[in-house]
């Protein structure tokens, strides 16, 4: 990280550490007290208490990159948005994909409730991973022996899930690169698949799953499909923190869940067709620049600007009291300690950034045809 970068990154660490780990008390607190005697209950206090946290990223986005998300769908969908269950599907494009989905969740209501299929190592991230595990998030090893029943059982807990809920499934199964695809072309073409331009062949053995047990109590599929104009930066983690902005084009496409096939087969094949349009779609924006003329206005909500503006005028208040109590602070014992305070903070905003990186995330590995489905797992982030 250059130093530059990091005297502007280090001041928003600091501020999203303190306040994050605040949110992970009180949401271990209600885990520990509240969840044994009512699961509904502590699902609708962390629901709040996670969008505190969620909301300050939400910024990050909207208020201090100014990144510019442009949402093209039909006037219904736009309505059932956030009133609903949804299975979310995307191709995973860019480093911040996760983000663009809970933008999303914001102005729709539902961004307290939002879920994902998550690699299990994402859950050991300070702070957002810590908060994902007390949201009910499912973590999953990438091998199909060990997250089958692991996945099963994370969906079947929804069933009763007291609010509407999104849960994000990157079927690609790892995010895009050139290299990728490269790979899955080579696969592509050795098996007789549709030889894709734009995403990456889908995994189809999580999906199946999650359409297999879901449909009885989610109505919708949200088939969203991500894509950088050719004039705009592709956005990341560092780009949000330095504050430069980007533009994302997303196109969103409602499916009713029981109009799937009833069979696996079937309901992995249509996962297949799906990529197969979203790359054809993927194709017209190339040359449009633009997903067509159903443009919706989303609006930039207040909401997440008074949220932070409220944590830094507690947070200052905060550490001003604290500073007034304990002359630790003045020793050089305290001077040292917050240095070391400070070094592991920005240590930890490396990794943070380090692991949204596409070029750094692991390759889901394609395996012959007659067992392709074998390992086969899901993964977000």
């Amino acid at each position: 990280m250059a130093i530059a970068a990091s005297i502007v990154i280090l001041p928003l660490g600091i501020f999203f550490f303190i306040s994050g780990l605040v949110v992970n008390l009180i949401q271990a607190l209600c885990f520990v007290l509240i969840r044994p005697l009512s699961k509904n209950t502590y699902r609708r206090i962390n629901r709040a208490v996670a969008e505190l946290l969620w909301l300050e990223l939400v910024w990050l986005v909207d208020w201090w990159a100014g990144v510019k998300i442009k949402l093209y769908t039909d006037s219904e969908t736009l309505k059932l948005m956030g009133k609903e269950h949804a299975l979310v599907i995307a191709n995973h494009r860019s480093d911040i994909d996760w983000l663009v989905g809970w933008v999303f969740a914001q102005r729709s209501g539902c961004l307290g409730s939002t879920l994902a299929v998550m690699k299990k190592s994402s859950k050991f991230l300070p702070v957002i991973g810590w908060s994902m595990w007390f949201s009910e998030y499912l973590f999953l090893e990438r091998n199909w022996a060990k997250d089958e029943n692991t996945l099963k059982s994370g969906l079947q807990r929804l069933r009763d899930y007291p609010r509407p809920f999104w849960l994000a499934l990157f079927v690609e199964g790892t995010r895009f690169t050139q290299a990728k695809l490269l790979a899955a072309q080579e696969y592509a073409s050795s098996t007789g698949l549709p030889v894709p331009r734009n995403v990456l062949i889908p995994r189809t053995k999580g999906f199946v799953t999650a359409v297999s047990h879901m449909r009885s109590f989610v109505p919708a599929i949200y088939d969203m499909t991500v894509a950088i104009p050719k004039d705009s930066p592709a956005p990341t983690m560092l780009r949000l923190f330095n504050g430069q902005s980007s533009v994302v084009h997303v196109h969103l496409k409602r499916h009713l869940m029981k109009d799937l096939p009833e069979t696996d087969d079937g309901i992995a094949q249509w996962c297949k067709d799906a990529f197969v349009v979203k790359d054809k779609l993927l194709d017209k924006h190339k040359v449009e620049d633009s997903f067509g003329d159903q443009l919706q206005d989303t609006g930039r909500p207040l909401k997440s600007l008074l949220v932070v503006s409220s944590w830094a005028i507690l947070l200052i208040l905060g550490a001003l009291k604290v500073f007034q109590w304990f002359s630790f602070f003045s020793s050089w014992k305290g001077i040292t300690f917050s240095g070391i305070a400070l070094g592991i903070i920005t240590i930890l905003m490396q990794i943070l950034i380090q692991s949204s990186q596409s070029e750094r995330s692991t390759p889901a590995k394609v395996v012959p045809s007659k067992s392709r489905n074998v390992g086969e797992s899901s993964e977000t982030r």
